[in-house]
Protein backbone atom coordinates (compact mmCIF):
# COMPACT_ATOMS: atom_id res chain seq x y z
CA UNK A 1 0.00 0.00 0.00
CA UNK A 2 1.26 3.44 -0.90
CA UNK A 3 0.66 6.40 1.42
CA UNK A 4 1.58 9.07 -1.11
CA UNK A 5 -0.37 10.68 -3.95
CA UNK A 6 -0.52 8.59 -7.14
CA UNK A 7 1.62 11.06 -9.10
CA UNK A 8 4.38 10.83 -6.47
CA UNK A 9 4.20 7.04 -6.47
CA UNK A 10 4.53 6.97 -10.26
CA UNK A 11 7.22 9.60 -10.79
CA UNK A 12 10.99 9.29 -10.89
CA UNK A 13 12.76 11.67 -8.55
CA UNK A 14 15.48 14.09 -9.60
CA UNK A 15 18.94 12.53 -9.32
CA UNK A 16 21.64 15.06 -8.38
CA UNK A 17 25.26 14.61 -9.34
CA UNK A 18 27.19 12.28 -7.06
CA UNK A 19 28.62 14.01 -3.97
CA UNK A 20 31.71 12.25 -2.58
CA UNK A 21 32.59 12.73 1.05
CA UNK A 22 35.04 15.56 1.79
CA UNK A 23 38.67 14.54 2.01
CA UNK A 24 38.45 11.68 -0.47
CA UNK A 25 40.71 13.39 -3.02
CA UNK A 26 38.20 12.78 -5.81
CA UNK A 27 38.28 15.30 -8.68
CA UNK A 28 34.68 16.44 -8.89
CA UNK A 29 33.69 17.66 -12.35
CA UNK A 30 30.07 16.50 -12.38
CA UNK A 31 27.88 19.20 -10.80
CA UNK A 32 29.07 22.44 -12.41
CA UNK A 33 30.34 23.82 -9.12
CA UNK A 34 32.82 26.68 -9.14
CA UNK A 35 36.31 25.24 -8.56
CA UNK A 36 37.42 28.34 -6.64
CA UNK A 37 36.53 29.33 -3.06
CA UNK A 38 34.04 32.10 -2.22
CA UNK A 39 35.10 35.71 -1.86
CA UNK A 40 37.38 36.48 1.12
CA UNK A 41 34.72 39.00 2.13
CA UNK A 42 32.26 36.12 2.50
CA UNK A 43 34.69 34.24 4.74
CA UNK A 44 35.20 37.36 6.84
CA UNK A 45 31.44 37.78 7.38
CA UNK A 46 31.18 34.10 8.29
CA UNK A 47 34.00 34.41 10.80
CA UNK A 48 32.34 37.34 12.60
CA UNK A 49 28.68 36.38 12.15
CA UNK A 50 26.52 37.64 15.04
CA UNK A 51 25.24 34.62 16.96
CA UNK A 52 22.14 36.50 18.11
CA UNK A 53 20.89 36.45 14.52
CA UNK A 54 20.56 32.67 14.70
CA UNK A 55 18.09 32.95 17.59
CA UNK A 56 15.68 35.15 15.66
CA UNK A 57 13.76 34.50 12.47
CA UNK A 58 15.46 36.05 9.43
CA UNK A 59 14.12 38.88 7.30
CA UNK A 60 11.41 37.14 5.21
CA UNK A 61 12.24 39.35 2.23
CA UNK A 62 16.07 39.31 2.58
CA UNK A 63 16.12 43.06 2.06
CA UNK A 64 19.87 43.57 2.62
CA UNK A 65 20.60 40.98 -0.05
CA UNK A 66 18.00 42.51 -2.38
CA UNK A 67 19.60 45.92 -2.00
CA UNK A 68 23.02 44.51 -2.87
CA UNK A 69 21.55 42.90 -5.99
CA UNK A 70 19.80 46.14 -6.90
CA UNK A 71 23.02 48.11 -6.57
CA UNK A 72 24.98 45.65 -8.74
CA UNK A 73 22.38 44.98 -11.45
CA UNK A 74 20.71 48.38 -11.57
CA UNK A 75 17.20 47.12 -10.89
CA UNK A 76 14.79 48.31 -8.18
CA UNK A 77 15.04 46.31 -4.96
CA UNK A 78 11.28 45.69 -4.93
CA UNK A 79 11.59 43.82 -8.24
CA UNK A 80 13.56 41.02 -6.53
CA UNK A 81 12.48 37.80 -4.80
CA UNK A 82 14.98 35.59 -2.97
CA UNK A 83 14.96 31.81 -2.70
CA UNK A 84 16.75 28.89 -1.11
CA UNK A 85 18.64 28.42 -4.34
CA UNK A 86 17.02 29.24 -7.67
CA UNK A 87 15.49 25.73 -7.53
CA UNK A 88 13.29 27.02 -4.69
CA UNK A 89 12.00 29.74 -7.01
CA UNK A 90 11.40 27.26 -9.83
CA UNK A 91 9.30 25.21 -7.43
CA UNK A 92 7.44 28.31 -6.27
CA UNK A 93 6.57 29.29 -9.84
CA UNK A 94 5.27 25.83 -10.68
CA UNK A 95 3.15 25.72 -7.52
CA UNK A 96 1.70 29.15 -8.25
CA UNK A 97 1.01 28.89 -11.96
CA UNK A 98 0.74 25.38 -13.43
CA UNK A 99 -1.57 22.39 -13.13
CA UNK A 100 -3.62 20.55 -15.74
CA UNK A 101 -3.61 20.55 -19.54
CA UNK A 102 -5.07 24.07 -19.59
CA UNK A 103 -2.02 25.38 -17.67
CA UNK A 104 0.95 23.30 -18.85
CA UNK A 105 4.67 23.68 -18.27
CA UNK A 106 6.60 24.06 -21.52
CA UNK A 107 10.33 23.95 -22.23
CA UNK A 108 12.73 22.95 -25.00
CA UNK A 109 14.78 19.79 -24.51
CA UNK A 110 17.37 18.64 -23.66
CA UNK A 111 17.60 21.00 -20.69
CA UNK A 112 17.57 21.05 -16.89
CA UNK A 113 15.67 17.90 -15.92
CA UNK A 114 14.36 19.41 -12.67
CA UNK A 115 11.67 21.19 -14.72
CA UNK A 116 10.13 17.80 -15.45
CA UNK A 117 10.44 16.68 -11.84
CA UNK A 118 8.73 19.80 -10.48
CA UNK A 119 5.90 19.34 -12.96
CA UNK A 120 5.40 15.75 -11.80
CA UNK A 121 5.31 16.91 -8.17
CA UNK A 122 2.53 19.43 -8.81
CA UNK A 123 1.27 17.51 -10.84
CA UNK A 124 1.18 19.60 -13.99
CA UNK A 125 0.96 18.79 -17.66
CA UNK A 126 4.29 19.03 -19.50
CA UNK A 127 4.98 19.86 -23.14
CA UNK A 128 8.58 19.16 -24.12
CA UNK A 129 9.66 20.76 -27.39
CA UNK A 130 12.80 19.15 -28.83
CA UNK A 131 15.70 21.35 -29.81
CA UNK A 132 16.97 20.52 -33.31
CA UNK A 133 20.49 19.15 -33.52
CA UNK A 134 21.89 22.63 -34.15
CA UNK A 135 19.99 24.02 -31.11
CA UNK A 136 18.15 26.67 -33.11
CA UNK A 137 15.42 28.12 -30.96
CA UNK A 138 12.03 26.39 -31.63
CA UNK A 139 9.99 29.56 -31.14
CA UNK A 140 6.92 28.56 -33.13
CA UNK A 141 6.43 25.26 -31.30
CA UNK A 142 7.02 26.82 -27.88
CA UNK A 143 4.40 29.49 -28.52
CA UNK A 144 1.94 26.94 -29.90
CA UNK A 145 2.19 24.89 -26.69
CA UNK A 146 0.52 27.77 -24.76
CA UNK A 147 2.33 27.22 -21.50
CA UNK A 148 1.27 28.71 -18.22
CA UNK A 149 5.06 28.76 -17.77
CA UNK A 150 7.69 28.42 -20.47
CA UNK A 151 11.10 27.68 -18.98
CA UNK A 152 14.14 28.70 -21.01
CA UNK A 153 17.58 27.96 -19.59
CA UNK A 154 20.22 30.20 -21.15
CA UNK A 155 23.03 29.32 -21.12
CA UNK A 156 21.40 25.93 -21.37
CA UNK A 157 22.58 22.85 -19.53
CA UNK A 158 23.80 20.42 -20.68
CA UNK A 159 24.40 21.88 -24.14
CA UNK A 160 26.01 25.17 -23.06
CA UNK A 161 24.40 27.18 -25.85
CA UNK A 162 22.74 30.57 -25.37
CA UNK A 163 19.37 31.74 -26.66
CA UNK A 164 19.52 35.05 -28.50
CA UNK A 165 17.89 38.02 -26.79
CA UNK A 166 15.81 38.65 -29.92
CA UNK A 167 14.37 35.11 -29.68
CA UNK A 168 13.51 35.60 -26.03
CA UNK A 169 11.85 38.91 -26.84
CA UNK A 170 9.76 37.26 -29.56
CA UNK A 171 8.75 34.54 -27.12
CA UNK A 172 7.75 37.07 -24.45
CA UNK A 173 5.64 38.98 -27.00
CA UNK A 174 3.82 35.88 -28.22
CA UNK A 175 3.59 33.64 -25.15
CA UNK A 176 0.24 33.28 -23.42
CA UNK A 177 1.81 32.78 -19.96
CA UNK A 178 5.00 33.45 -18.05
CA UNK A 179 8.41 33.22 -19.69
CA UNK A 180 10.95 32.20 -17.04
CA UNK A 181 14.53 32.74 -18.18
CA UNK A 182 16.81 30.56 -16.06
CA UNK A 183 20.20 32.30 -16.04
CA UNK A 184 22.02 30.03 -13.60
CA UNK A 185 25.15 30.16 -15.80
CA UNK A 186 24.90 33.76 -16.98
CA UNK A 187 28.14 34.81 -15.26
CA UNK A 188 30.09 32.71 -17.78
CA UNK A 189 28.28 34.10 -20.83
CA UNK A 190 28.02 37.38 -22.69
CA UNK A 191 24.71 39.19 -22.36
CA UNK A 192 21.54 38.59 -20.38
CA UNK A 193 17.76 38.76 -20.66
CA UNK A 194 17.54 41.14 -17.71
CA UNK A 195 16.36 44.04 -19.88
CA UNK A 196 13.23 42.09 -20.82
CA UNK A 197 11.93 42.16 -17.25
CA UNK A 198 11.04 45.84 -17.44
CA UNK A 199 9.88 45.50 -21.04
CA UNK A 200 7.38 42.67 -20.38
CA UNK A 201 5.32 41.94 -17.28
CA UNK A 202 5.31 38.20 -18.07
CA UNK A 203 9.10 37.72 -17.91
CA UNK A 204 10.95 36.38 -14.86
CA UNK A 205 14.75 36.13 -14.79
CA UNK A 206 16.28 33.69 -12.30
CA UNK A 207 19.86 33.73 -11.02
CA UNK A 208 21.89 31.77 -8.48
CA UNK A 209 25.02 32.23 -6.38
CA UNK A 210 25.90 28.55 -6.82
CA UNK A 211 27.94 28.92 -10.00
CA UNK A 212 29.68 32.25 -10.53
CA UNK A 213 30.02 33.05 -6.83
CA UNK A 214 31.24 29.64 -5.62
CA UNK A 215 28.41 29.25 -3.09
CA UNK A 216 26.59 26.08 -4.15
CA UNK A 217 26.63 24.87 -0.55
CA UNK A 218 24.89 28.02 0.67
CA UNK A 219 21.71 27.52 -1.41
CA UNK A 220 20.85 31.06 -2.40
CA UNK A 221 19.25 32.41 -5.56
CA UNK A 222 17.00 35.22 -6.67
CA UNK A 223 14.43 36.18 -9.26
CA UNK A 224 13.69 39.50 -10.92
CA UNK A 225 10.20 40.36 -12.15
CA UNK A 226 7.46 42.98 -12.10
CA UNK A 227 6.37 43.72 -8.49
CA UNK A 228 2.74 42.92 -9.33
CA UNK A 229 3.78 39.39 -10.26
CA UNK A 230 6.05 39.09 -7.24
CA UNK A 231 3.13 40.01 -4.99
CA UNK A 232 1.35 36.87 -6.21
CA UNK A 233 4.46 34.71 -5.76
CA UNK A 234 4.99 35.97 -2.20
CA UNK A 235 1.64 34.35 -1.34
CA UNK A 236 3.17 30.97 -2.17
CA UNK A 237 6.67 31.51 -0.75
CA UNK A 238 7.53 29.90 2.59
CA UNK A 239 7.51 32.53 5.32
CA UNK A 240 11.25 32.32 6.03
CA UNK A 241 12.65 30.48 3.04
CA UNK A 242 16.19 31.93 3.31
CA UNK A 243 18.16 31.82 6.55
CA UNK A 244 20.00 34.71 8.21
CA UNK A 245 23.45 33.30 7.50
CA UNK A 246 22.71 32.92 3.79
CA UNK A 247 21.43 36.50 3.60
CA UNK A 248 24.59 37.88 5.22
CA UNK A 249 27.02 35.79 3.18
CA UNK A 250 25.13 36.33 -0.07
CA UNK A 251 25.18 40.08 0.48
CA UNK A 252 28.95 40.02 0.96
CA UNK A 253 29.43 37.90 -2.16
CA UNK A 254 27.25 40.15 -4.29
CA UNK A 255 29.18 43.23 -3.20
CA UNK A 256 32.53 41.70 -4.17
CA UNK A 257 32.07 41.70 -7.94
CA UNK A 258 35.81 42.11 -8.55
CA UNK A 259 36.59 38.75 -6.95
CA UNK A 260 33.73 37.00 -8.72
CA UNK A 261 34.81 38.39 -12.07
CA UNK A 262 38.42 37.29 -11.52
CA UNK A 263 37.26 33.71 -10.87
CA UNK A 264 34.90 33.78 -13.83
CA UNK A 265 37.68 34.97 -16.14
CA UNK A 266 39.87 32.06 -15.03
CA UNK A 267 37.04 29.60 -15.66
CA UNK A 268 36.39 31.01 -19.14
CA UNK A 269 40.07 30.67 -20.01
CA UNK A 270 40.15 27.10 -18.67
CA UNK A 271 36.93 26.28 -20.56
CA UNK A 272 38.54 27.29 -23.85
CA UNK A 273 41.66 25.26 -23.11
CA UNK A 274 39.65 22.20 -22.02
CA UNK A 275 37.47 22.34 -25.13
CA UNK A 276 40.57 22.51 -27.32
CA UNK A 277 42.18 19.54 -25.54
CA UNK A 278 39.03 17.43 -25.81
CA UNK A 279 38.75 18.12 -29.52
CA UNK A 280 42.42 17.22 -29.94
CA UNK A 281 41.59 13.81 -28.40
CA UNK A 282 38.82 13.29 -30.95
CA UNK A 283 35.83 14.42 -28.90
CA UNK A 284 33.08 16.47 -30.49
CA UNK A 285 32.72 19.34 -28.03
CA UNK A 286 30.11 22.04 -28.38
CA UNK A 287 31.09 25.65 -27.81
CA UNK A 288 29.90 26.37 -24.27
CA UNK A 289 28.80 29.55 -22.53
CA UNK A 290 28.56 27.84 -19.13
CA UNK A 291 31.19 26.49 -16.75
CA UNK A 292 31.04 23.06 -18.38
CA UNK A 293 31.52 21.36 -21.72
CA UNK A 294 29.22 18.80 -23.37
CA UNK A 295 31.46 16.38 -25.23
CA UNK A 296 30.88 13.27 -27.35
CA UNK A 297 33.73 10.71 -27.16
CA UNK A 298 35.38 9.60 -30.41
CA UNK A 299 33.93 6.11 -29.87
CA UNK A 300 30.32 5.36 -28.79
CA UNK A 301 31.34 4.47 -25.25
CA UNK A 302 30.32 7.44 -23.10
CA UNK A 303 28.94 5.37 -20.22
CA UNK A 304 31.97 3.09 -20.21
CA UNK A 305 34.27 6.11 -20.20
CA UNK A 306 32.30 7.73 -17.37
CA UNK A 307 32.71 4.58 -15.25
CA UNK A 308 36.41 4.26 -16.09
CA UNK A 309 37.04 7.87 -15.08
CA UNK A 310 35.17 7.25 -11.84
CA UNK A 311 37.51 4.35 -11.08
CA UNK A 312 40.38 6.79 -11.63
CA UNK A 313 38.87 9.15 -9.04
CA UNK A 314 37.41 11.64 -11.52
CA UNK A 315 33.67 12.32 -11.58
CA UNK A 316 31.95 13.69 -14.70
CA UNK A 317 28.22 13.66 -15.49
CA UNK A 318 26.60 10.98 -17.62
CA UNK A 319 22.92 11.20 -18.55
CA UNK A 320 21.34 7.87 -19.47
CA UNK A 321 18.62 9.35 -21.62
CA UNK A 322 17.93 9.79 -25.34
CA UNK A 323 20.11 12.34 -27.19
CA UNK A 324 22.53 12.52 -24.25
CA UNK A 325 23.54 8.91 -23.61
CA UNK A 326 26.47 9.19 -26.04
CA UNK A 327 27.87 12.29 -24.31
CA UNK A 328 29.59 13.45 -21.13
CA UNK A 329 29.06 16.78 -19.41
CA UNK A 330 32.33 17.91 -17.89
CA UNK A 331 32.50 20.78 -15.40
CA UNK A 332 35.45 23.13 -15.81
CA UNK A 333 37.84 22.64 -12.91
CA UNK A 334 41.08 24.27 -11.92
CA UNK A 335 43.94 24.00 -14.38
CA UNK A 336 45.38 21.14 -12.32
CA UNK A 337 42.06 19.28 -12.29
CA UNK A 338 41.58 19.75 -16.03
CA UNK A 339 45.12 18.50 -16.72
CA UNK A 340 44.43 15.42 -14.58
CA UNK A 341 41.25 14.74 -16.55
CA UNK A 342 43.00 15.02 -19.91
CA UNK A 343 45.85 12.78 -18.73
CA UNK A 344 43.31 10.16 -17.60
CA UNK A 345 41.54 10.33 -20.96
CA UNK A 346 44.83 9.87 -22.80
CA UNK A 347 45.39 6.69 -20.79
CA UNK A 348 41.86 5.37 -21.05
CA UNK A 349 40.72 6.08 -24.62
CA UNK A 350 42.99 3.54 -26.37
CA UNK A 351 42.02 0.74 -23.98
CA UNK A 352 38.23 1.13 -23.99
CA UNK A 353 36.14 -0.65 -26.57
CA UNK A 354 32.63 0.57 -27.45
Amino acid sequence: MSYVRPNIDAMAGYVPGEQPRPGTGIIKLNSNENPYPPSPQVIEVLRHFENELLRRYPDPFARNFCQAIADVLGVPADWIIVGNGSDDLLNLLVRACADDAARPIVYPTPTYVLYRTLAALQPATVVEVPYPDDFQFPLKDLVAAQGAITFIATPNSPSGHVVALSDLRDLAQQASGLVVVDEAYVDFAEGSALSLVQEFDNVVVLRTLSKGYGLAGLRLGFGIANPALLAELFKVKDSYNVDALAIALGTAAMRDQAYKNTCVDKIKSSRAALTKELRHLGFTALDSHGNFVLATPPQPNAEQLYLALKEQGILVRYFKQPRLDDKLRISVGTEEQNHALIAALVRLLPSLQP
